[in-house]
């Protein structure tokens, strides 16, 4: 590149990225491909963008949603993770944009709009992409599945903002059942451990997560759980007591023993945030007809154990927020590990009956790996199924899970990692793994 073209490029970077958006050249997160070009700066409402160019770039744009949802406010280096993370996609020529978002906590559609923004500063600092991915890894992945159905409309020249998805260890079973399962494990720590409230704390609907304006670290809520299991100890140490405990918590909420922690704390903070930040201080989740069965005395558990019944409005608000309808008009490519302790594969059987009902399911393809990893499967799989998902948008043909293995075994010499995807493997229906409703 001649020393006129630099300057041309640096001259356009300073310019406005979009509407509302400002975006300069700055550092990039430490560890990127030699080359990288990144941009920073803030959207109108003051969500931190940050924008990557790889020197290979060619003419692809993955705009990437990060998982959560995160409870810190965020700040200028909140996706540098994300990008170190998945550089993967940079080293294959892909340009990356995200948004830290422009507030902590919930909100699908709210991080839907923050998210096309990062992609329109990406399209006006770049130029126009050849073809524009949204990628939403974990929660990330239920806020992808909503902006392709509401934000996704094409414009006068029939062109959408994105053409394709690709959605990684997603939640897309919709927030109104995604968390079934910590509705179950609050109810039962309640009756197993009772002290989540205290009873001598103020009460409340433990779907609530915490009363308004309260806070509870980690620590105070570790505290609380491993005094009432002994989790930290070895199973010879801990008392009868303790136990059954913990037995009696996995088998009420289906949730493996080790997960149960990251689970809990979930359902403190993230409902506290729902019902005090979006819902006025009412409960979307319940259990009230939920017959809980496994654990060391069904019948007892039953009887004491407490009973939550959604407020219908406030359920209704939280599904328009986020629930899919199967309303998509581009393809999506599905990733998942079926071992997932954190976002249980069951959550893809869920997304393809939506799909299925909305008569759109021929627009999914889904690729199962034989892997328990949530935040990072194999490193090679995330440009072998980007790779794979992008063809499918050019050509319209639907790459099968053998494809995207093939794909994967060809990228092994420059990434780490295995390739274990399954053919013909189908997920278990939700109902299967979480407590019906």
């Amino acid at each position: 590149m001649t020393w006129l073209r630099r300057a041309l490029l640096a001259l356009a970077l300073l310019l406005p990225a979009a509407a509302g958006a400002e975006v300069a050249p700055a550092d990039c997160p430490p560890g990127l491909p030699a080359g990288t070009t990144c941009l920073r700066g803030q959207d109108a409402n003051g969500a931190w963008l940050l924008l990557a160019r790889p020197a290979n770039w060619h003419g692809g744009l993955v705009t990437h949603i990060f998982g959560g949802p995160r409870m810190a406010p965020p700040g200028r280096e909140t996706t540098d993770e994300d990008l170190i993370r998945y550089q993967e996609f940079l080293a294959e020529g892909w340009a990356w944009a995200s948004s830290s978002r422009r507030r902590e906590g919930f909100g699908l559609r709210r991080a839907g709009e923050d998210t096309l923004a990062a992609t329109r500063a990406a399209e006006a600092a770049f130029g126009r992409p050849r073809l524009s991915v949204l990628h939403g890894q974990s929660w990330g992945g239920a806020v992808a599945a909503k902006a392709i159905e509401t934000l996704n409309e094409p414009d006068g020249e029939g062109r959408r903002p994105w053409q394709a998805a690709l959605l990684t260890s997603a939640v897309l079973a919709g927030p109104t059942r995604a968390y079934d399962m910590r509705v179950d494990l609050r109810a039962a720590f309640q009756a197993v451990c009772g002290t989540h409230p205290r009873p001598e704390e103020p009460q409340y609907p433990v779907t609530l997560g915490l009363p308004q304006g309260q806070a509870m670290t980690r620590e105070a809520l570790m505290d609380r759980y491993l005094a009432c299991t002994g989790a930290d100890l070895a199973p010879e140490a801990r008392t009868p007591a303790q136990r059954q405990a913990l037995s009696d918590l996995s088998a009420a909420s289906r949730i493996t023993e080790w997960a149960i922690p990251g689970h809990l704390m979930w359902a403190t903070t993230v409902f506290a945030d729902i019902a005090w930040r979006m819902l006025e201080g009412r409960s979307a989740f319940g259990n009230a007809g939920v017959r809980y069965s496994g654990t060391s005395d069904d019948a007892a558990f039953n009887a004491r154990v407490p009973r939550i019944t959604a407020d219908p409005d406030a359920r209704a608000k939280l599904a328009a927020d986020g629930d899919p309808t199967g309303a998509i008009a581009i393809p999506v490519l599905t990733l998942h590990g079926i071992a997932d302790s954190t976002v249980f594969v069951e959550h893809e059987a869920a997304y393809r009956a939506t799909l299925e009902a909305a008569g759109t399911a021929h627009l999914l393809a889904q690729v199962f790996v034989d892997d328990g990893e949530h935040n990072k499967l194999s490193a090679a799989l995330y440009p072998a199924a980007l790779a794979a998902l992008a063809d499918w948008a050019e050509t319209r043909r639907r790459p099968t899970p053998g494809e995207v293995r093939g794909r994967c075994e060809a990228l092994r010499a420059r990434y780490a990692g295995e390739c274990r995807v399954l053919s013909g493997y189908t997920p278990p229906s939700w109902e299967s793994r979480v407590n019906p409703r």
